[in-house]
């Protein structure tokens, strides 16, 4: 299935058409996206799907798109979690998963501008694969891992490099936790969209360069592994977000370095979920 926060209300897409869940459901299923990541309604959205005549979908304005997780309890990341990114960073291949967390305040929709602060001038893409939770995990096994993710979606770990850097404490989480540092969408694709789900294409661009092009085939960290570290530390709650890693192509590590500027536009693409285009602004 295809999901999506349609205007802030539940949708399927089927297509290039949309179906409303409350009103498919009548209303057995309310308008609120959190029903979408919820795996105990997945069954019924499907049959929904299924049964949806024509006079039941309707075209929609991708504008409206917004992240399906909107109030995602918790939003994690990893660090280095792709060869050719930890190379490029001329830092070693990392022996465990090194996690940093980004406020919810800071997600944006997948085509909403991304807006850099006044006086900061280091800002930098990294185009992500993101799963989002669908039951609750505590401590749970690597093989049992996507039997608890609800889906897939695109998202940007846009970072303030310099406040990243800052010295004496380094500023991960609030280096990346600007308001609209997060965008994410357009859609949730789940599991069962992907012949194999840990191989995963993401790709982003920087107006019309193509910056950067990976696979989750090539994690350090696979998503079950990396799932079942973070349930080792925090249980993981439907609707929480793990972004998994930016391959090689940062605008810091590349020459001449290129950092987000306003009037640019900033495009990130997974197979199975679309496209996000988010505009730079101030």
């Amino acid at each position: 299935m295809k999901l999506a926060n349609l205007a802030g209300r539940a949708t399927i897409v089927v297509g290039d058409r949309a179906l409303d869940v409350e009103k498919a459901s009548n209303g057995a299923l309310g308008p609120d996206p959190a029903v979408l990541y919820d795996l105990a309604n997945h069954a019924e959205l499907r049959r929904l799907a299924q049964a949806a005549t024509e006079a039941d979908l309707v075209a929609y304005d991708e504008k409206q798109l917004g992240p399906v997780s909107p109030r995602a309890g918790k939003i994690l990341g990893v660090a280095l979690n792709y060869r050719g990114h930890a190379e490029e960073s001329n830092m070693p291949i990392p022996e465990q998963p090194g996690i940093f967390a980004k406020f919810p305040s800071s997600l944006a929709g997948p085509y909403e501008p991304v807006s850099v602060p006044v006086g900061v001038d280091k800002v930098d893409f990294e185009a992500e694969v993101v799963v989002v939770i669908g039951r609750t995990m505590r401590s749970v096994e690597p093989a049992d891992v996507w039997a608890g993710i609800a889906g897939v979606t695109a998202g940007q770990d846009v970072t303030d490099r310099k406040e990243q850097w800052r010295k004496p404490l380094n500023q991960f989480s609030l280096a990346k936790s600007y308001d609209t540092f997060s965008p994410c969408g357009p859609l949730m694709a789940t599991v069962d969209e992907y012949d194999d789900p840990n191989d995963i294409e993401v790709a982003g661009w920087v107006d019309d360069l193509e910056v950067q092009r990976g696979r989750t085939s090539d994690l350090i960290f696979s998503v079950p592994e990396l799932v079942s570290w973070l349930s080792r530390y925090v249980t993981l709650e439907p609707g929480d977000l793990v972004f998994t890693g930016t391959p090689a192509g940062c605008g810091v590590r590349r020459t001449p370095r290129l950092y987000l500027e306003p009037g640019m536009t900033l495009t990130t693409e997974v197979s199975g979920v679309g496209t996000m285009r988010n505009p730079i602004s101030r």
